[in-house]
């Protein structure tokens, strides 16, 4: 008989393990950025399984937890689906990513809250203007190819 999954709570706990001492762009602790996503998932009422997606949703891409890791997990495969489905591949083009994550049931939701995090002007603000530009134009061309609506952030004078 297999194990039985792992909790939320262990989820949560082995994410912010894999990213101690990493730091965003804007020089915070990157579990900040994990825990905003998890709960922008919660608030937009998504399941215990898209919240678990959401806290490993960087892990993979930024080699915090390896893919075999993943892959061995004691976690459903659609938590393990909705991971790779938003983990950025190189040398991926922007259609292809989204794509997959259309394709794969609970991800857009788990990538809709990693961009709105991702632009909250405050967390914008602190970047070089060239950075904070290039960010919030990526950032749209993402919700639209995904479908979402542009988020109201304030433009460059």
């Amino acid at each position: 008989m297999p194990p039985p999954y792992l909790t939320l709570a262990e989820v949560e706990s082995i994410a912010r393990e894999a990213h101690r001492g990493q730091r965003d762009k804007a020089g915070r602790p990157y579990v900040e950025h994990l825990a905003a996503v998890a709960e922008g998932v919660r608030a937009r009422g998504g399941s215990d399984e898209q919240i678990a997606a959401a806290w490993l949703h960087d892990a993979v891409e930024d080699d915090a937890l390896s893919r075999r890791w993943l892959e061995e997990a004691a976690l459903p495969e659609r938590v393990k689906d909705m991971v790779l489905a938003v983990t950025k591949r190189d040398g991926e083009d922007l259609r292809a990513y989204t794509g997959r994550i259309l394709a794969t049931p609970g991800a857009a939701l788990i990538k809709e809250a990693d961009l709105a995090h991702n632009a909250d002007p405050a967390r914008l603000a602190v970047l070089e203007p060239a950075v904070r530009t290039r960010l919030t134009a990526k950032y749209a061309q993402v919700r639209g190819l995904l479908g979402l609506p542009a988020a109201n952030l304030p433009q460059d004078g």
